[in-house]
């Protein structure tokens, strides 16, 4: 049994390797960036853990963000990508959404993640509202060390952490009351943690497969603040020499609970497809 394990983490290892190998040579098409849309073909092709929307879905979604920005008077925003997480335990899906310049959402591709799991001491309830990326709150990246139980919390070395800075979250402990809480989106150890997205696992933060990392990473989807500020002349060591920045990088998070009373069956946890 310790065998299989090894040789089945071996093989995961190396199908991320070989994956942001690919990543790196391969430039995107130029007829690509014609749209927003044209990453989806890039998302189906590059990120390995994926949920097949219905096309209902993926308009209920689209509606369910276009309230939420709405909500916090977000309803004259540029043509820009968002990302948007449903934390009902049910689901547990983070998509990509653009919105074209006819103000239509458009889906991008959708995964499997982890939000928050209460009942433990410091586990929080992922917080629903809209949440800004910038660089008041610099992202960094991971180290790839264990811990002492062995596990790489932020996953294998190099991959992003999306830092949205200390919001109030819901305690998921004791008495119920609201408690400040880092709220970042990041990879997880590719081993033991990442085949159980699609399930509550974190401590309140929003786990992500390793190649929708990379992905996010590559083409500045959450980058928009960046790109505001390096025109102006600063720099982050951040960034990746190797970025492909689109005109609609986007800075929103939005986290909602659909409130589901079964669970859908596209939400099923899928298997790695590498």
């Amino acid at each position: 049994m310790r065998c299989d394990r090894a040789r089945h983490a071996l093989r995961r290892r190396l199908a991320l390797l070989l994956c942001s190998l690919c990543v790196l040579s391969a430039p995107v098409p130029a007829a690509m960036l014609e749209t927003g849309t044209g990453l989806a073909a890039l998302y189906e092709a590059q990120v390995d853990r994926r949920l097949e929307l219905p096309e209902a879905e993926r308009r209920f979604y689209a509606a369910r963000l276009a309230a939420a920005l709405f909500d916090v008077g977000l309803y004259a925003l540029p043509p820009e990508y968002f990302v948007l997480v449903d934390q009902d335990p049910r689901v547990q899906a983070i998509m990509v959404y653009w919105l074209s310049p006819a103000r239509e959402f458009e889906f991008v591709g959708a995964s499997p993640c982890s939000t928050g799991r209460p009942g433990q001491y410091e586990h929080f309830y992922t917080p629903t509202g809209v949440f800004e990326h910038t660089v008041a709150n610099l992202d960094f990246r991971a180290e790839g060390t264990k811990n002492a139980q062995g596990i790489r919390g932020y996953g294998m070395k190099g991959m992003r952490v999306y830092d949205f800075g200390w919001v109030q979250g819901e305690r998921g402990w004791g008495r119920p009351a609201q408690s400040s809480m880092r709220l970042q989106i990041h990879s997880t150890d590719p081993d033991l943690l990442e085949p159980r997205l699609g399930l509550p696992h974190s401590k309140g933060c929003i786990r992500i497969p390793a190649t929708l990392n990379q992905f996010l990473d590559r083409y500045g989807i959450l980058d928009a603040d960046y790109e505001h500020a390096m025109a102006e002349g600063k720099t982050f060591w951040v960034l990746r020499p190797d970025r492909e920045p689109t005109p609609w990088s986007g800075r929103y998070l939005v986290v909602i609970d659909s409130n589901r009373s079964e669970r859908p069956g596209w939400a099923s946890v899928p298997p790695a497809r590498r």
